[in-house]
This record gives structure tokens, sequence and C-alpha cells, in this order.
């Protein structure tokens, strides 16, 4: 895979020509960034401080708390798992809340929530992981009362348009770039005809979009024939349980249609476990997933036991190459090594800490916060090579808090 890391001369000529272009309203970065210097400065100037660095003291840190907000173990385990995984390393540093799973039409709670948990002044930054739809309207709530709140968004589902301008800083899987390389990842495997499941709602949002076109134009380089099928929405009237039993349902139907060598893809959490077990029972073809993860419900799919094992991307392993080698799927299963929402969960609490520890330079410290998401990465992956790129706009800007992540397929022969 063609590695596209941007070099860190290039980044802070970027960021420096972009500080111009954020509209009439202040980016959050740019707020908590200059509420960061003037403390520093304040710090700096007293005489407490003076003495302390005579003494070659080091400057005391204030007591802080990492909120974290995920969702529920419904629509995908990861990130509660790993947020569970942080306060064990960290015990009462961290503080944790989950979002109602019908985010859409339980906005107020999901505000309410985060709102509660930046009621206790000792929360300092926020990581929220999935980022979805209400996460910037939650932010705006909480930055009525805690301005300098840093907020570190995951795994966004609102539109960058709309999440840029709150959030100090993005992560997010590169889904433009994932629809340019899993066609030929898919071909390698057999696939001739690739299924993609979405809805409506997933389909207005931009990034999915992209992604979408891009599936488009390389499935047909690869010579497969891309078919979309609409399914139920998770959130909609049916639920996670109708848009599951839809999958179970469908996938026999398309394989009886198109045949064996047909891969499929879908852009939400909540239908990769029957779309997995469905796959492996109908010797169909899997590539990735929508949050590309060995741990991303290939266990509860295959019936794997991971008491014991939430995080061990080695174990994982083992145990996939066995169910792919008893359901006759060699060469036809592949994922990535490094779970890419428990890494943001992960990294945006390393690096939240960084800096409410003052160990980078403002909120948003480019060269830490891509190191640390290499850091973290390796602890899943020792071999991970993480690909780190700016999201850019329709009119070629490129926005300097908002990261594209991607990592190389693992396949299971």
């Amino acid at each position: 895979m063609k590695k596209r890391f941007l070099s860190l001369t290039m980044a802070a000529m970027m960021a420096l020509s972009l500080a111009g272009c954020r509209g009439a309203e202040p980016a959050a970065t740019t707020a908590a960034t200059e509420a960061a210097t003037e403390a520093a400065t304040e710090a700096a100037d007293s005489g407490d401080s003076a003495e302390s660095a005579d003494s070659g003291e080091t400057a005391e840190v204030e007591p802080f708390k990492i909120g974290i907000i995920t969702g529920t173990a419904s629509q995908g385990d990861e990130e509660i798992t790993q947020a569970n995984k942080m306060k064990e390393k960290y015990g009462d540093m961290i503080v944790t809340a989950t979002y109602p799973d019908n985010f859409t039409t339980e906005t107020e709670t999901l505000i309410s929530n985060a709102v509660a948990m930046a009621s206790d002044p000792e929360v300092k930054a926020i990581v929220w992981c999935q980022a979805v739809p209400g996460t910037a309207a939650a932010i705006d709530k909480v930055r009525e009362t805690r301005p300098d709140m840093i907020f570190i968004a995951g795994t966004p589902g609102e539109d960058p348009g709309v999440i840029n301008p709150k959030a100090d800083i993005v992560l997010q899987v590169d889904e433009p770039g994932c629809g340019i390389v899993i066609p030929p990842q898919a071909k390698k495997q057999g696939a001739k005809t690739m299924i993609h499941y979405s809805f409506p709602r997933h389909m207005s949002y931009a990034l999915i979009v992209a992604r979408h076109e891009n599936l488009k134009q390389y499935c047909a380089e690869n010579g497969i024939e891309l078919v979309d099928v609409t399914a139920p929405d998770p959130t909609g009237d049916s639920g996670v349980t109708g848009a599951q039993q839809f999958i179970l349902e469908d996938v026999p139907r398309q394989i009886e249609k198109y045949g064996e060598d047909t891969v499929f893809f879908t852009t939400n959490c909540g239908m990769q476990e029957p779309l997995i077990r469905s796959v492996f029972e109908n010797h169909g073809i899997y590539t990735l997933q929508c949050c590309p993860s060995p741990f991303h419900a290939f266990p509860a799919a295959l019936n794997i036991d991971m008491g014991g094992h939430e995080a061990d991307v080695e174990y994982m392993m083992e145990q996939l190459q066995a169910k792919v080698d008893e359901y006759g799927m060699n060469g036809r299963v592949s994922t990535w090594g490094v779970p890419c929402n428990m890494l943001f969960v992960n990294a945006g609490v390393e690096y939240a800490k960084k800096v409410l520890e003052g160990q980078t330079s403002g909120v948003l410290d480019e060269e830490v916060l891509r190191a640390t998401i290499q850091e973290c990465a390796e602890q899943y992956s020792p071999d991970a090579q993480m690909t780190i790129d700016y999201y850019v706009d329709d009119n070629g800007t490129a926005k300097e808090n908002h990261f594209l992540v991607m990592s190389d397929f693992v396949t299971f022969e």
C-alpha cells in the first residue's frame, strides 16, 4: 500500500496557512489552544514558577480526569471494552458514560449525559467514540459552561463540516481510502461481485458516500460488479434485531444469485455479526468491516471465547485462523491487525493525558498526536505501520484537526 504520510514541515506550514480559513466562528481547537497558552504564560510569569525553575523542580500538574463516552455493547462492544481497560489502567482518573442505542431519537439524553460528565470540574477532556450524530450539539452545550473542555471525537457520524469546527481533534478510519484498497484486496480473494449493504441515513454521510464512490470506480477497474442493497436502518422501527435478521436472510439469496465468489460489505456495525456468520456458512468472501478490527463482530459471529483475551490481538488472530480452517474459508477472509475504534479510545486518552500534563505544545500538537497513535497501534500489533492523512474537503482544503487513519490487510490463508 502506498504510504501517504505528510511531513511534519508540510503539516506545520499547512496549519499556519489554514489558521485564517476557519470561518467567522472560532474553532474549538483555536480557543482551547489560546486558553492553554494563556495559562502557561501566567504560570511562567508567577514567582512560584520561577522559584521552581531555579530549584530544578517540575511544575505541579493540577488534578484532572478524562471522560470517555461510548455506545453500549449492542452496537459494538470494542469501544466500551477499551474504555473499561483505560479505567483499569488509570483508575479514578477515568470516568465513563454511554449514549443511548437509539441516539437518533434520544438526542437530549445523549446531550445530558455529556453535560453530566462535564459537571465534574476535574473532568478536563472527553474522548468520544463513536462520535454519533448529536455529538456536535453536545459539545456546544458543554462549552456553554466549560469552554476549556478538550474534545477528541473518534469515528464521527456527522459530516466533517459539522464536527470539525466543534471538536479539538477528530480521528477516523480513512473511509474514502478504504474504497480504494478494498476492491483489489477482494479481487485477490477471488471476488467477482460485491454486495454493498447500507440505508439512506448512512448514505447521507460525506465520507461514506466518498468511500462508495471509490468502491464503484475501483470495483469496475478490478472487474468486480458492485450491487447496492438497501437494508433496514437499525435505528428505525425494526431496530437492530430487524436489520440483523434481514442480513441473515439476504446473504444466502445473494450467493444463490451471484455465486460464492461474492464479497459482502456493510456500512453498519450492528450488521457485521450476522453478515460474518452468514458469509462463513455460505462460503462467500469477507474483506473488511466498516470499522476494521480483528475483534469487530468476529467473536460473536464465530462463537470465539474471548474470556481474558478482550484486547489480545495475537490470540484473536490464532482463533480466526482456526475458524477459517474449520469453514474452508482460506484466502477468503481478511481484516486489519489493529482494532480502529479501540485505537481511537486508547490514543485519545493517552494524548489527552499528555496535553493535560503539559507534554504537548498546545491542544493540537500534531507530532505528539501522530507518535501517540503509532505507539498505541503497536500495543495491539507490534509490526503495525499506520498511515495518517488529513481529511480534505470538496474544495481541496485539508482540515488540520481531522485525521484519517489506515492500516494494512491481514489475510487468513
